[in-house]
C-alpha cells in the first residue's frame, strides 16, 4: 500500500501545498516549486486494487496530450512522473468553473450565448492543435478573463497519435448525459461530438435541465440515436427562437446536421441577429412517435458507420471566409472581380460560412450625421446593399451573413473583426494607385500584413494596368 500523501511532502521537487477536490478518477494537490511562480496543481490517478483501468488508460492519454497544446485554452503542461510514481503537473486554472453556475440555471440568453462562444472558440483552439476533447461537461471547463479552458484530455484524442481509449475500452466511454451519438456507436473521430456536448451544456444552462438526463448505462445511451430532446423553449419560455435554433441544431443526432465546426458556432452565437431560424427555432414539442419509429428502424436497418477524417481536412472544408466589399459607385467593376473571387473560393470549400462586410468611416474630429442628406440611416443602407450584392454568390442563404463595421481605420476594424471572430480567409478588393495611398498605404496592404489567416486580395486589369504605368513614370 503506498504511503499517505501528507501536505509539505516533497515529490520531484514538487511541494504538496493542499489537496483539492477528488474527481472520480484522480487526486488533485496544489503545489509549489522553488524558483516557480507559476500556480500548480499535481494531479494523481487513483491506482488502487480493482481501480477501473481507464483510469491509468487516462492517464497515459493525458500525459500524451497535455504537452502538445499550447495557447490559453488549455493548463500549461509542467512535469509527468512514470509509472513507479504516476502524476501530472500543469498550470493551475484560476477561474470560475462552468459546474458552479449550474445551481444559478436558467441564465439569461445572452449569458448563454456568451459561455457558449467562450467553449466554442476553446473547442476550435484545441481541434486545431489535433485534439478531440470527447468529455466536454461543466466540470471540465473554466472561465477565466473571457476565455474558457479546457481540462481533464484523459478521454481525448488527439489526430495524429493512437487511441489508446479506442483500442483498450470495451463500448463506448464517456459521461453519460453529455456523450454524443457517434461516440455511443464507437465512432471517436469527429469533432462535431464535442459541439454536441457543448450543445447539452447550453441547453442546462438555458433551461436548468439536461436534454437527455442522466442515463447511467451505455444501452440508454443509444436512444439519443433515435430520441429528440425537448425544445428548451418548452422548459423556459424566455428562451429566445435564435438560441433554441443554436442549441438544437448542436444536439442534432446526425453530425451533417450540426455547426460543421466550432467556429461557426461561435460565430453565430456572437450574431444572434445574423441566426437563419428554421422549424427548431420555433418547435414545443419533440418529434411525434411516428417518426421516431420510423428513425428508430433505420438505425437498426443501417447501422452508423464507423469513419476517420484528419481533424486539419475538417477544418480545412469549413472555413469563415470574410469578404470586404467597397460599396461606392465608382468601383462597380472591381465588386465584380470580387464577387468572382469569392465565388472561386466557395467552391473549393463545400461547408464554408461568408461574412460580407463594409466598414462605414467615421469622421475623426466631427460628429458623424446619423442620417444622410436624404434621411436615411446610411447604416441600414449599407446592410441594403451588401445584401444585394450577395445575389451573385451562389450560397444557401443561411451560410451568409452581413456586417457593416464603424470605425475611423477601415482596416483595423477589418483585422479586428477576422481576430475576433476567427476568420480563415479574407478576400479584399484593391483600388487602383493614387498618390495618397502610394504614401500613406492602402487598406489592403495592411490587411495583408496584419491579418491572422490568409487574404487575397482583388484587383481589376485597368488597376493592374494603371498601377504598372505609374511605376514606370516613377522609374
Amino acid at each position: 500500500m503506498k504511503p499517505q500523501l501528507e501536505a509539505g511532502q516533497v515529490i520531484d521537487g514538487f511541494r504538496l501545498v493542499e489537496p483539492m477536490e477528488s474527481g472520480g478518477m484522480a487526486s488533485f494537490w496544489r503545489v509549489t516549486r522553488d524558483g516557480d511562480d507559476l500556480p500548480m496543481v499535481m494531479k494523481i490517478p487513483l491506482l488502487r486494487p480493482g481501480e477501473d483501468p481507464l483510469t491509468i488508460i487516462g492517464y497515459e492519454v493525458e500525459q500524451m496530450i497535455l504537452p502538445r497544446l499550447t495557447g490559453p485554452h488549455a493548463p500549461r503542461f509542467v512535469a509527468a512522473g512514470d509509472f513507479e510514481r504516476p502524476y501530472i503537473v500543469m498550470e493551475f486554472i484560476q477561474g470560475t468553473s462552468v459546474k458552479s453556475l449550474l445551481e444559478k440555471t436558467p441564465l439569461p440568453p445572452a449569458k448563454v450565448a456568451a459561455i457558449g462562444a467562450m467553449i466554442a472558440f476553446a473547442l476550435h483552439d484545441i481541434h486545431r492543435q489535433h485534439v478531440l476533447h470527447l468529455d466536454l461537461k461543466p466540470s471540465n471547463v473554466i472561465l477565466r478573463k473571457n476565455n474558457a479552458v479546457l481540462i481533464d484530455f484523459g478521454l481525448s484524442r488527439h489526430d495524429q497519435l493512437p487511441d489508446l481509449v479506442q483500442e483498450e475500452a470495451e463500448g463506448p466511454v464517456g459521461t453519460g448525459a453529455y456523450i454524443s451519438p457517434e461516440q455511443v456507436v464507437g465512432n471517436r473521430s469527429d469533432p462535431r461530438s464535442d459541439l454536441f456536448a457543448l450543445g447539452v451544456i447550453m441547453y442546462f444552462l438555458a433551461t436548468g435541465e439536461r436534454p437527455f438526463g442522466e442515463p447511467q448505462r451505455a444501452d440508454n445511451w443509444r436512444r439519443r440515436l433515435w430520441r429528440d430532446p425537448v425544445p428548451p423553449r418548452r422548459r423556459n419560455a424566455s428562451v429566445p427562437p435564435w438560441l433554441q435554433e443554436a442549441i438544437l441544431r448542436c444536439l442534432e443526432a446526425d453530425p451533417e446536421a450540426r455547426y460543421a465546426t466550432a467556429a461557426q458556432l461561435a460565430f453565430d452565437l456572437q450574431h444572434p441577429d445574423q441566426i437563419t431560424l428554421t422549424q427548431r427555432a420555433t418547435r414545443l414539442k419533440q418529434e411525434d412517435i411516428v417518426t421516431v419509429g420510423w428513425r428508430r428502424l433505420r438505425v437498426w436497418q443501417n447501422p452508423p458507420v464507423r469513419t476517420r477524417r484528419a481533424l486539419t481536412t475538417h477544418l480545412a472544408n469549413a472555413p469563415i471566409v470574410l469578404v470586404a466589399i467597397d460599396l461606392e459607385p465608382a468601383h462597380e467593376a472591381l465588386n465584380q472581380a470580387v464577387a468572382v473571387a469569392v465565388h472561386r473560393v466557395l467552391a473549393t470549400e463545400p461547408n464554408a460560412r461568408l461574412a460580407c462586410v463594409n466598414v462605414l468611416k467615421l469622421a475623426r474630429l466631427s460628429l458623424d450625421k446619423l442620417e444622410d442628406s436624404q434621411g436615411r440611416n446610411p447604416h441600414l443602407g449599407r446592410l441594403v446593399e451588401l445584401k444585394h450584392w450577395t445575389r451573385a454568390i451562389p450560397l444557401e442563404t443561411d451560410r451568409i451573413t452581413y456586417h457593416v463595421l464603424e470605425g475611423t481605420d477601415p482596416a483595423r476594424q477589418i483585422i479586428d473583426y477576422a481576430r475576433h471572430n476567427r476568420v480563415d480567409h479574407i478576400v479584399i478588393g484593391a483600388r487602383g494607385a493614387s498618390m495618397m495611398r502610394r504614401y500613406l498605404g492602402s487598406v489592403s496592404a495592411q490587411v495583408v500584413a496584419e491579418a491572422p489567416c490568409t487574404v487575397t486580395v482583388v484587383r481589376t486589369h485597368a488597376d493592374v494596368a494603371e498601377s504598372a504605368e505609374n511605376s514606370a513614370q516613377d522609374a
